[in-house]
């Protein structure tokens, strides 16, 4: 099995000004001549993490990370209820991005992330072709309301339990009712108190879809900090009820478009969340891609998932 490489501190980061009031947080590890690459976070809303800095060769990588907008340590912070969500929107991240591209000097670069990060990179990529280099994603998702819908309604067949726990949190809706409509009102609402009990509804239900896979050994939403936990519930809740501002199906429609950029899918066959079909659709649609299958792996992979990630990124390195 291939290891993640040793811990390592950024070497430049800063504060980047993308406008309406938002400072997007960013910094640089690795090689500062090395082939420039961007991690993608997920969520939406849930921040860039450390381990991310492992997965790419400190020698033969330039890796930018970054926190999107509302969440991490880019400022205002969607926790505080003062922050403004307008302007907030799948289009503004890919500005940002851009943004920081040509902020840092970087004529194209290798996107990386998976979950809501391969719908952010799907949607850079197909508007600014000519600035990525390769795709590599974990966990494909392409955030269509179809996907959302199973994500907070149909995979409740699974966990029916938990299921209705979610429903009522959202206010004892009926069971056809939009639930992420309805938590997206609550974590709105000007009682703190109402939004803590939204935020952590929602939390419980995202984590009981991960049960399967953390066999109950891990809390990933609900063990988040409070400040963090509110802001990752908004911010999903904002852009899922939106349906993330994408034309249903867009994204894998608009998909040829990558067409000459090498990419590698991986996903785990058994992802409650993100069923395989969508990474399947992708591989069909973006022609040259390639699709790695994990049997046994879920939403967040596991230990073969990390080495194919290892792998094409390695691969990668070596092309320059």
């Amino acid at each position: 099995m291939g290891e993640l490489y040793p811990p390592i501190e950024p070497y430049d980061r800063g504060m980047l000004d993308v406008g309406d009031g938002n400072l997007v947080y960013w910094e640089v590890c690795g090689n500062p001549d090395g082939k420039p690459a961007v991690v993608v976070h997920g969520g939406p809303g849930s921040g860039c993490g450390t381990q991310a800095r492992r997965f790419f060769d400190p020698r033969r990588y330039r890796t930018v990370l970054f926190d999107q907008r509302g969440c991490g340590r880019s400022t205002p912070h969607a926790s505080d209820p003062a922050t403004d969500m307008r302007h907030n929107t799948t289009w503004h991240l890919v500005a940002d991005m851009e943004r920081l591209r040509e902020h840092l000097g970087i004529d194209r670069w290798l996107l990386y992330g998976g979950s809501w990060g391969s719908t952010l990179i799907l949607a850079y990529a197909e508007r600014h072709t000519e600035r990525v280099s390769e795709i590599v994603v974990p966990a494909v998702t392409s955030t269509r309301r179809s996907e959302t819908d199973w994500l907070y309604r149909g995979v409740g067949r699974y966990f029916p339990e938990q299921w209705q726990r979610f429903l009522d949190g959202a206010g004892g809706i009926p069971r056809d009712a939009d639930p992420v409509a309805a938590y997206a009102r609550l974590v709105e609402h000007p009682d703190e108190a109402v939004r803590e009990k939204a935020t952590a509804d929602w939390c419980a239900w995202e984590d009981a879809v991960l049960s399967g896979e953390t066999k109950g050994a891990a809390l990933p939403y609900t063990g988040r900090p409070p400040a963090a936990r509110l802001g990752f519930v908004r911010i999903c809740a904002h852009y899922f009820s939106h349906g993330a501002w994408l034309e249903e199906g867009a994204l894998l429609r608009g998909a040829h478009r990558l067409a000459g950029i090498p990419g590698v899918l991986i996903h785990g066959r058994l992802d409650m969340g993100s069923p395989l079909v969508t990474a399947w659709e992708l591989h069909r649609a973006w022609p040259g891609s390639e699709l790695v299958v994990v049997e046994d792996a879920g939403h967040l992979g596991d230990a073969t998932t990390r080495d194919h990630v290892l792998r094409a990124l390695d691969r990668f390195a070596a092309d320059g």
